[in-house]
């Protein structure tokens, strides 16, 4: 999610456009981020498509968690990691991990040279700015201290875990979406979006109005129902939480597989790009490199690789 916000007046530049630009290509809907915002002594609460996608996604996670320590026969020797009871005490250092990893992620990944010279911002959530990778680091953090202070299985665990995550990426990144951020790079496909701002319509090379691959909903299909998906069918059809290892691993090489396959797609970071780097690219030597998001993505494709062969080989 980007610190700054976007307008949502569809206030396209006065550029000549063909009729056959109009029709390839699709508009944005008209959606407002807030759902409802209320004015209570002076001060304006209101509540946002993005934070009730973090709410419903962490309450499906759950739900999705404690159907499956419900089920003996899903795991191994019949024993689930965990009771029901507990899910729901980690589900607060879950909560928690996501949200300080998420920020911290940002700012360290990000922007260091804004917050640094800022750092009365880190607080403002409001604002804006989470990362993944950040927030997925949180969470292992999280879920590390809570099965050493109560003597869990760590990997089956993580597999646990793991589970309940498509539901929150899937509504997470709906919600970009809706917010109009974090918009792919200019197409000519007939399902190209045409987002509002003067950020998403800045497209040196396009006449008219400028859609924009929306990468927003490709990363929910892939990584929400898609992955969520194949998890799914995993642990209920396959047996792969008797396999210790296997539903994590196979999460972290899916999502980051996902992950660095949009990135050819979505729009680069804007404080990556510059005039001799036009593709945002975070690493890069003659024009060939790779974007912030892929050199993330890249550790979590090997260790999911990693700790995908190593669950099989002990099974």
């Amino acid at each position: 999610m980007g610190r700054e916000a976007l307008t949502r007046k569809v206030d396209f530049p006065a550029r000549p456009c063909s009729i056959s630009d109009m029709i390839a290509m699709l508009p944005f809907p008209d959606i407002a981020p807030e759902i409802f915002s209320v004015n209570l002594f002076g001060a304006t609460f209101a509540l946002r498509w993005y934070a009730l996608a973090y709410i419903v996604g962490i309450l499906l996670g759950w739900r999705v968690a404690t159907a499956a320590v419900k089920r003996p026969q899903l795991w191994r020797n019949d024993m689930p990691v965990m009771k029901p009871g507990q899910v729901e005490d980690l589900l607060f250092w879950v909560i928690l991990g996501v949200i300080l990893g998420g920020r911290l992620g940002y700012v360290l990944f990000y922007q260091p040279a804004y917050y640094l010279s800022n750092p009365a911002a880190i607080l403002q959530l409001w604002e804006g700015g989470m990362s993944f990778h950040g927030g997925a680091l949180g969470v292992i953090l999280a879920g590390l201290f809570y099965t050493w202070k109560h003597r869990i299985p760590i990997i089956s665990t993580g597999d646990m875990v793991c589970l309940g995550l498509a539901p929150g990426l899937f509504l997470g990144r709906l919600a970009n979406f809706i917010n109009a951020e974090l918009w792919g790079r200019p197409t000519d496909l007939p399902w190209g979006v045409a987002f509002p701002g003067e950020a998403a319509q800045f497209c040196p090379d396009v006449a008219g109005i400028c859609a924009r691959h929306p990468s927003q909903l490709y990363e929910a299909l892939l990584e929400g129902l898609l992955l969520g998906g194949v998890l799914i069918w995993m642990a209920w059809k396959r047996g792969a939480l008797k396999m210790p290892g296997l539903i994590g691993g196979t999460f972290l090489a899916g999502y980051g597989a996902a992950r660095f396959a949009v990135e050819f797609l979505r729009q680069p970071d804007a404080q990556f790009v510059t005039p001799g780097n036009p593709l945002g690219l975070a690493w890069h030597i003659g024009g060939w490199g790779l974007t912030m998001g892929q050199i993330l993505s890249l550790p979590m494709i090997a260790v999911g690789i990693f700790v995908i062969i190593r669950a099989r080989r002990q099974a």
